[in-house]
């Protein structure tokens, strides 16, 4: 059981916070490796009606951490998404990325522990509550639906399912936008002890810039 429940925390006292840890040693990066060198005169929107940014310029090495700042409106989230989908489709990484949106790719009619579980067995399940267990979701939230779940218990079955997925490369699209206040520090000690490479885009400053390479769009 040690291994399995190597990726958890200590439960603290208050409520509201997630307590776990993102990947394991085998998601280090050498310092060396080149994880993504981005270049793109022209950012357009979605739509291809006006541009966004012009002149970008991206590299990133080893298990390096960045943040893309800006205001609103200024492409970070259509950024994000174009090296998102370039990451995704590499053979030498394995990325997992958390847009906005992720809410559509849960699977919304499925109960969090069959959403989870991809080994179908019983061994698989009890791990999956015992880090549920460990998020404070009650046995009764384990076995509803998805889709009765608030926003930020959403949010943490997301992380959770990149957390077990072996990734050792992260894109999140404002990853703390559902959760409550305590969990600004967690998932600071979270992207900064992860051993492999995370890509952030509209975090709170003081939540990243202490460790975090700082990229204005």
């Amino acid at each position: 059981m040690k291994k399995e429940n190597e990726n958890m925390t200590e439960m603290p006292e208050q409520e509201g916070a997630i307590f776990f840890k993102l990947g394991n040693k085998e998601a280090a990066i050498p310092a060396g490796k080149t994880v993504i060198e981005y270049e793109l005169p022209e950012l357009w929107t979605p739509d291809g009606e006006r541009i966004l940014a012009e002149n970008i310029f991206l590299r990133i090495r080893g298990s390096e951490k960045i943040c893309i700042t800006g205001k609103n409106g200024v492409g970070k989230t259509t950024l994000l998404h174009k090296i998102a989908e370039e990451l995704l489709n590499r053979n030498d990484i394995h990325a997992e990325y958390m847009p906005q949106n992720y809410e559509e790719l849960l699977q919304l009619h499925v109960t969090p522990v069959e959403y989870l579980d991809q080994t179908g067995k019983k061994r698989g399940a009890d791990k999956i509550r015992t880090f549920l267990g460990a998020l404070k979701y009650t046995a009764d939230e384990m076995d509803h639906p998805i889709a009765e779940l608030s926003g930020g218990q959403k949010a943490k079955i997301f992380l959770l399912k990149m957390s077990m997925s072996g990734a050792n490369v992260l894109i999140l699209d404002e990853p703390t936008r559902n959760f409550s206040p305590l969990s600004g520090p967690v998932i600071r000690k979270m992207l900064k002890e992860f051993p492999g490479q995370s890509s952030v885009s509209r975090m709170t400053e003081s939540i990243l810039m202490r460790y975090a390479i700082k990229y204005t769009v």
